[in-house]
């Protein structure tokens, strides 16, 4: 199965443009988590100690894990979200804070090291970005981190198309150029 975490919000997205195009050379079923139809806890210390109790009882049936267990169990996954801000919508970091689950998605070596638990032998991360400027290390670099230290999915790959909404810009250019890239 692949999971699509999409966290593109604009109904005419270019972001969720080339992920559809990404989506539909690859072969499997897909699973789309649409984060603009999420509505997530707030990770505050209620949230957490709810959480913290679940993972000791090892409870992680518990519908709080739904998000948690799909990302586990998916054989590649596929994230979609505009770079907006250095970074991405904050709805994707909420999700992130829903799937980092002791037990689940990692756990913890005996010297205290993440080691991943997730099947994944891939994620591929898509972005947009009006202009040029473009830290990877920032929205991917979060996201990459993550998959390589915490879940154990150590083949990821950025696919992006910057410069978009500069003066002059071919849009359309840069969008196929960016398709024909992957």
């Amino acid at each position: 199965m692949i999971l699509f975490v999409n966290a593109c919000v604009r109904n005419e997205s270019r972001t969720k443009r080339l992920a559809d195009r990404y989506l539909s050379e690859l072969k499997g079923t897909v699973e789309e988590v649409c984060l603009a139809n999420a509505s997530f806890p707030a990770a505050d210390e209620a949230f957490l100690k709810t959480r913290d109790r679940l993972i000791r009882e090892k409870a992680f049936e518990h519908p709080m894990f739904n998000y948690a267990r799909a990302f586990a169990s998916a054989d590649e996954i596929v994230v979609a979200a505009p770079f907006w801000d250095l970074s991405f919508p904050a709805s994707l970091k909420q999700y992130f804070e829903q799937i980092n689950v002791v037990g689940i998605t990692f756990r913890y070596t005996s010297g205290g090291i993440p080691q991943g638990l997730c099947r994944a032998s891939k994620l591929t991360y898509i972005t947009t970005a009006g202009g040029e400027f473009f830290p990877p290390e920032y929205g991917f670099g979060y996201i990459d981190a993550l998959a390589r230290n915490f879940y154990g999915i150590k083949n990821t790959r950025l696919i992006k198309a910057t410069g978009l909404d500069v003066d002059g810009a071919d849009v359309e250019a840069i969008l196929n150029r960016a398709q024909e890239e992957m």
